[in-house]
């Protein structure tokens, strides 16, 4: 196209058909012949070519069978309103040489807005650049601006929503964090493939991926990095280890203090020796951990049997006495009511990874279900148990044996 069209503000793009066989000069002959004096002396094709505000006209024509189909292109420097009668002026013309013809407006596209995606995406290129040279002066008067950018780029991951860089799917290795902050920090610095836990319970999405990408688990120097790191090493593959500095936290380390972090990482086996275990914690059944007894009171299983197939659920006391009857469905919002003093739930419905959390940190002590669904992770004090488990047995006397 001819430099018009790089500096016009619209682009018409439009299909045609010809009942026969015609060249691109018999194409731009019929547009301006039978356009002429369509839209008065100031909307005249010719006219507006010689003054710039509609640039050369390009034709693309291929032949099929008898017919020659193809797309036309206008360059306007017009407002939008011309455009469109311009445009709409086009599509009026019925006739190329002696053939009928058929002409249709596909779209009028902006030039303007693709030029400024060009500009944006050119802009955090260059600013990622910028950022990465040691110039403190520099760095402190654009880290508001860059801190703002960055954060647009945090996108959502899997369907936890978890928050993550732009190259979390394209990468080998992941960086696994605790949190959003976390992420917005590592790609201030050019760490693109991070991607954050949201919580102390692990995501099945953070599960899934350590499977295919090797996975770099990067925590806080605190006792709640710990935590979180020895929850995820029980249920995930991970490869390397690394902590932030003792006391500090990765949304708070510099530029200089992550590459020094992710450059001294361990290898998992050797942070497992490191805390004095020679394997993976899946891998270890220790002798002294016994299954702790739990006994349900006769009314309870009777409860139960009653309850299949109703899709009701019933919520007790600490002492066993009913202190609500509510439909399956209301179940997660009547459990995260503040003044609900529950501690043991029977339903006939799934228990599920989300109905655990909330449970778990209401302090409900046994969940019993029709069914137990996926859980990745399972609270060392939560009773978890299906109705197949209790009515397996003859009569309640033999359960509570």
């Amino acid at each position: 196209m001819g430099g018009l069209a790089v500096t016009a503000k619209y682009l018409v793009e439009a299909h045609i058909e010809v009942d026969g066989l015609v060249d691109k000069s018999d194409v731009i002959g019929g547009i301006f012949g039978q356009t002429e004096g369509l839209l008065g002396d100031d909307l005249d094709l010719r006219e507006l070519q010689r003054s710039g505000r509609i640039g050369r006209i390009e034709i693309r024509l291929e032949r099929k069978g008898k017919k020659s189909v193809g797309e036309i292109l206008i360059p306007s420097n017009l407002d939008r309103a011309e455009t469109a009668l311009i445009a709409a002026a086009i599509e009026t013309v019925d006739k190329i040489g002696p053939y009928n013809a058929r002409i249709r407006i596909k779209r009028i596209k902006d030039l303007r807005i693709e030029k400024r995606k060009k500009i944006l995406e050119r802009a955090k290129e260059i600013l990622r650049n910028w950022m990465k040279e040691e110039e403190p002066e520099i760095k402190k008067r654009l880290s508001e601006l860059v801190q703002s950018v960055r954060a647009t780029e945090v996108k959502t991951y899997g369907p936890e929503k978890l928050p993550a860089g732009p190259e979390i799917e394209e990468s080998d290795t992941i960086i696994v964090v605790e949190g959003r902050a976390d992420v917005i920090n590592l790609l201030k610095h050019g760490y693109r493939n991070a991607i954050a836990l949201e919580g102390a319970t692990i995501p099945k999405t953070i599960i899934d991926l350590s499977k295919r990408k090797k996975v770099i688990a990067f925590v806080d120097g605190d006792r709640g990095g710990e935590l979180i790191l020895r929850n995820l090493l029980e249920v995930a593959d991970v490869d390397y280890v690394a902590r932030a500095p003792p006391g500090r936290e990765v949304e708070e380390l510099t530029g200089k203090e992550i590459a020094k972090c992710l450059k001294n990482k361990v290898p998992v086996e050797e942070y497992f020796q490191e805390i004095g275990k020679k394997v993976r914690p899946e891998e270890k059944v220790p002798e002294e951990v016994k299954e702790e007894v739990f006994t349900l009171p006769d009314k309870i299983v009777e409860t139960i049997k009653e309850l299949r197939g109703t899709l009701e659920a019933v919520l007790y006391s600490p002492e066993w006495e009913e202190v609500k009857r509510i439909a399956v469905r209301e179940l997660v919002d009547t459990l995260q009511q503040e003044d609900l003093n529950v501690k043991y739930v029977v339903f006939d419905g799934v228990i599920t990874q989300r109905i655990v959390d909330i449970a778990t940190n209401k302090g409900v002590k046994a969940l019993i279900g029709a069914r137990i669904g996926n859980i990745a992770k399972k609270p060392s004090g939560l009773q978890i148990i299906s109705f197949e488990e209790v009515l397996g047995s003859e009569s309640p006397e033999e359960i509570n044996q």
